[in-house]
Parts: C-alpha cells; sequence; structure tokens
C-alpha cells in the first residue's frame, strides 16, 4: 500500500510540474487540494505530499493557513539572476574555448546536433519536455572543458536556479517569434572558429533574451495594478 501510495504521489508531483512548466498553471495561481484531489483521483493527502516536493523545489509557494500557490516572477531576481549568469557563463565559456581540445569541440558539435534534431515544440505547441533535457546537455557542454572545477559548479548552479525561468519564456512570456535554434548554431559556429569575444558576446544575448520576455510581461502586470 505504501508503495501505491508512493508511485501515486509521484505521478501527481510529476504531472503538476509538468503543468507548471507548460504554464497551464499560471505563475501565483492558487493549487487547491480538493480540485487537485478530484482531478488526480487520489487522496488529498498524496497531493499535498506532491506539492511540498515542489516547494522544496521552488516552483510552489507554501504559507500557513493560506494553502500552496504557483510562485510568481520577482523582476529582481529574474535580473539579479540574469546579471549573474552572463557574468559567470560568459567567463566560463572563454576558458573553455581557450582551453578545449578537440575532444571537447568534437562533443560540442555531437551535443548541438541532438538538439538540433530535437523538437521543441510539439503540435499542439506545448513545449516538449525532452527538448529541455538537450539543451541543458548542449549548455553544460559548451562549459566542461573550462579547466576549473569551481567556475564550472558556479555556473551549473546559476542554470539550475533559472529553469522554470526558461520553462516560462515561452508559455508566460509568450516569446513565440524567436529564432533558437539559429542562436545556437551562431554559437557554435564562434566556438568552433574560436572566437571567444564573439561566443561571449552571442552566449550573452541568448540569455538575455529569455529574461527579456518575462520582464515584459512581469512590468506589463505591474502597471495594470491600481
Amino acid at each position: 500500500m505504501a508503495g501505491e501510495k508512493a508511485t501515486r504521489g509521484g505521478i501527481v508531483y510529476a504531472r503538476i510540474r509538468e503543468e507548471i512548466f507548460q504554464g497551464v498553471f499560471s505563475p501565483g495561481q492558487r493549487l487547491r487540494l480538493v480540485e487537485l484531489a478530484q482531478r488526480f483521483s487520489v487522496s488529498q493527502s498524496v497531493v499535498r505530499e506532491a506539492l511540498t516536493r515542489l516547494s522544496e523545489q521552488g516552483l510552489v509557494h507554501a504559507a500557513p493557513q493560506q494553502g500552496f500557490r504557483v510562485v510568481t516572477v520577482s523582476l529582481t531576481d529574474l535580473n539579479e539572476l540574469t546579471e549573474a549568469r552572463i557574468e559567470i557563463e560568459t567567463l566560463v565559456l572563454r576558458r573553455a574555448i581557450e582551453r578545449g581540445d578537440i575532444t571537447w569541440e568534437a562533443a560540442v558539435v555531437a551535443a548541438h546536433h541532438h538538439l538540433a534534431g530535437t523538437e521543441g515544440v510539439r503540435p499542439d505547441g506545448t513545449m516538449n519536455s525532452e527538448w529541455f533535457t538537450v539543451h541543458e546537455r548542449f549548455h553544460q557542454t559548451l562549459l566542461e572543458a573550462c579547466g576549473n572545477g569551481r567556475l564550472l559548479a558556479a555556473a551549473l548552479t546559476l542554470r539550475d536556479a533559472a529553469t522554470l525561468y526558461r520553462h516560462w519564456s515561452r508559455p508566460v512570456g509568450h516569446d513565440v517569434d524567436r529564432d533558437v535554434p539559429g542562436e545556437h548554431k551562431r554559437l557554435v559556429d564562434a566556438v568552433v572558429r574560436r572566437d571567444a569575444d564573439e561566443a561571449a558576446r552571442l552566449l550573452a544575448g541568448h540569455i538575455d533574451r529569455t529574461s527579456e520576455a518575462l520582464r515584459t510581461v512581469i512590468e506589463k502586470d505591474a502597471g495594470a495594478l491600481p
């Protein structure tokens, strides 16, 4: 029985997590135990455990006497995280271009080939979760030859912190006209040419473009307040 409950809890957790990423649950939306329990045909305790797990990952906010809500997008946090990512990731990429050998270069090209061959948007207009996994592997490969484990760890930690913002760029930020494949291709071309300045410039723009779509939404919502 305990194993069955754990399985149900895992399914509910995965479903809610995916729907947060897809923007089905919008930023700040209240997540009601009764409604979710009925929807997934599970007990409220199973839903509560799933939401608690999501709150530990920073995707859901839990407040005493107020229940659970999807986290909101903080303009301050978004700007600070974006600035930190640009500073650290471009530095690490420069080091990787300087220190990476032909094996690393081949790995970058292979990771990009995998990414380019993975569908980003499903026919129904939702994002393909597998694409995000391949996308993260591509960006990690770009940085792996930096030769400094602490710098690499710092860069990857910042990337992890921006996971929700990346997922929300399209469904929440409505950034649907972006040429993401083109951005990745130009970045790889600069890396293969060992043009560190151009690669750093392209990566900085790539990071900031994701944040800009969400900034527009946050500022629009703030302007609509009385």
